[in-house]
């Protein structure tokens, strides 16, 4: 064999090599990905978890979150500090989730339901009163994506759903 057929085989085998190196990476950077969508609806949903944890540990904060989502005005100025607070962390939770959506880490059936949720709270009374005067703590895009969303039909939130006679019954 002479010089030039060595030559070119080993150009041969080291395309092959690059060829197979390429595709190696796409594998493992599509995996990566698969990864990374994974942790961040993870991530998401925890930070919706946090937030409604405190709901159901605490019974106080639980008629807290209740009375405000539809009468703010019948807590007193305390309680609506306590509600403020805890509509802050939500509605980030949630904007958070929208990011994800925007940036392709959220799996889309998964979203519709996050956005089915917000479309209902997004419009209780003491969240529009809140987001009334804070809206400006979320970014542009959540606030132009929440002036779009359509309102329900009828809006279903934990202060609402059951009805009062519903909630006092079982609670």
């Amino acid at each position: 064999m002479n010089w030039e057929a060595i030559n070119a085989v080993s150009q041969f085998v080291s395309s092959i090599a690059v060829v197979l190196s390429v595709l190696y990476l796409a594998v493992q950077v599509h995996r990566s990905t698969r990864v990374a969508k994974v942790a961040a609806q993870d991530a998401a949903a925890a930070a919706v978890r946090d937030v409604t944890n405190t709901f159901m540990e605490n019974a106080e904060m639980a008629r807290i979150w209740r009375a405000g989502l539809e009468n703010l005005d019948s807590l007193p100025a305390e309680e609506q500090a306590r509600f403020f607070h805890a509509t802050h962390q939500f509605l980030k939770a949630l904007e958070t989730i929208h990011f994800h959506h925007t940036n392709r880490l959220m799996d889309e059936q998964l979203w519709l339901g996050w956005q089915e949720m917000l479309k209902h709270y997004i419009v209780a009374p003491g969240i529009v009163h809140y987001w009334d005067l804070r809206n400006e703590l979320f970014s542009e895009r959540f606030r132009k994506y929440v002036a779009a969303l359509e309102k329900p039909t009828r809006r279903a939130t934990v202060g609402n759903l059951l009805g009062e006679e519903g909630l006092k019954a079982k609670g």
